[in-house]
């Protein structure tokens, strides 16, 4: 958690100017949107804590990357979940390649691996890799949701 302390330090003035944005915003492979990317929004509902996730988020007839862009603009921080099927779509470019890119601009991204390494994501975005964040290799995902509960408490 003290690795995520400069996310928290950049985000709580959103926090007070904009109080009523969602705590984050899921990034995920759109192949773990029914598995791992569903299981962390489920820890982290449960965990209360307030996610834009896009399986819950768009709705029908609406423009899938107006609502991403409205989903991110109205989001504290970004949660990635980096997963296999994470690292596969990025050099691809699609939704979550934008999505990360928006992410990345600010200081307000953790990463979540889940099923993956660290240095197997260095070597498709050495950018992402080099963000603190948590792996769930040595956390399960609910105590991953906990953290980040913890992480966004200070805006409650």
């Amino acid at each position: 958690m003290q690795s995520l302390t400069p996310i928290r330090e950049s985000v709580e003035k959103t926090a007070t100017e904009q109080p009523d944005l969602r705590d984050c915003f899921l990034c995920h492979a759109w192949d773990d949107r029914q598995g791992a990317a569903k299981e962390l929004y489920d820890s982290l509902v449960t965990a209360g804590v307030k996610v834009w996730f896009s399986e819950k988020d768009l709705g029908l007839g609406v423009p899938m990357m107006r609502a991403i862009d409205k989903g991110l603009a109205n989001s504290r921080i970004g949660l990635v979940l980096v997963t296999p099927n994470l690292l596969r779509r990025l050099p691809q470019e699609g939704v979550a390649d934008k999505e990360l890119s928006a992410l990345l601009a600010g200081n307000r991204l953790v990463p979540i691996v889940h099923q993956t390494t660290y240095a197997d994501l260095r070597n498709v975005s050495p950018l992402l890799a080099s963000r603190s964040g948590l792996d769930t290799r040595e956390d399960a995902m609910a105590i991953v949701a906990a953290k980040i509960a913890e992480l966004v408490a200070i805006w409650s």
